[in-house]
């Protein structure tokens, strides 16, 4: 979910690239974190583990009923939240395609590093939806994944209300240079946590087109699967979009009006 969250398969490449970046350690040459091959294993690991624990945790509950609905919740909370103070400083802590293209749009990221990015979280969601199957022998019955309980129509506005408000919450704890960058791991996952309360007896609160998409292939289920694809994006979009209006300066607000320099941060923005 961006670098700025804590900072505010061929194997021959990935060896290529890890060995460039050892050089360039070697040589005292700073390698960016977004264009290093580190950031996509990163990303890889972090959206295995979110899919693992967050769909486990739906696969375990269907299965054996032993985790309950805000049990489900809380887990996609806190793997999130984990998962961004554990990689956040190498890879930004995506996990998602939604918001790494929401990202590139508002250039908090370069756009040559975005298909790196979505494809290792959807090799990431794939990796942990094929290890769930294989470990709980899953049923159709037991999918992990996310379908509408309604309308797909339904779920597609949803998804687009719990994606805007999720990435609304990312650009304030992100992109801010006045937010407190140390808690932007536990309002993301909060934000996570809350938008299954609400949407996840209903579209599944995917917010996240990997986490869907994953799942969908490994268990060959395709129901209103469009909704999760281009949902999430929209919302994300929109929930950047918004939090640029009314981000006026990286400046507070009180040192702003006693400088006298408001109106024109304003006439800036």
């Amino acid at each position: 979910m961006a670098t700025e969250l804590v900072n505010g398969p061929n194997m021959s490449m990935k060896s290529d690239c890890i060995e460039d970046d050892l050089s360039k350690m070697e040589n005292g040459e700073a390698s960016t974190t977004n264009s290093s091959c580190f950031s996509v294993i990163a990303e890889i690991f972090g959206t295995y583990f979110v899919i693992f624990a967050g769909c486990g945790s739906v696969a375990v509950n269907k299965i054996y009923g032993s985790v309950s609905f805000p049990g489900i919740c809380v887990t996609w909370g806190l793997i999130v939240m984990v998962m961004i103070y554990s990689v956040g400083h190498i890879s930004g802590a995506h996990f998602n395609p939604a918001v790494t293209l929401a990202f590139a749009i508002f250039r908090r990221f370069p756009w040559k590093e975005v298909p790196a990015y979505i494809g290792a979280q959807v090799v990431g969601s794939l990796l942990a939806s094929g290890t769930l199957r294989l470990l709980f022998d899953v049923k159709t019955t037991a999918f992990f994944g996310t379908v509408p309980t309604g309308s797909a129509l339904q779920s597609f506005i949803l998804e687009i209300i719990i994606s805007f408000l999720l990435m609304f919450v990312i650009s304030g704890v992100a992109t801010d240079s006045r937010a407190i960058g140390e808690l932007a791991g536990l309002a993301v996952g909060s934000t996570i946590l809350l938008n299954v309360f609400v949407a996840g007896p209903i579209s599944g609160a995917s917010m996240n087109p990997a986490r869907s998409l994953g799942p969908a292939i490994i268990m060959n289920q395709y129901k209103g699967l469009w909704a999760y694809i281009f949902g999430p994006p929209v919302g994300t979009i929109l929930g950047a979009f918004a939090y640029n209006l009314i981000r006026f300066t990286d400046k507070p607000l009180l040192e702003l009006t006693k400088s006298g320099s408001f109106l024109k941060s304003l006439s800036r923005k």
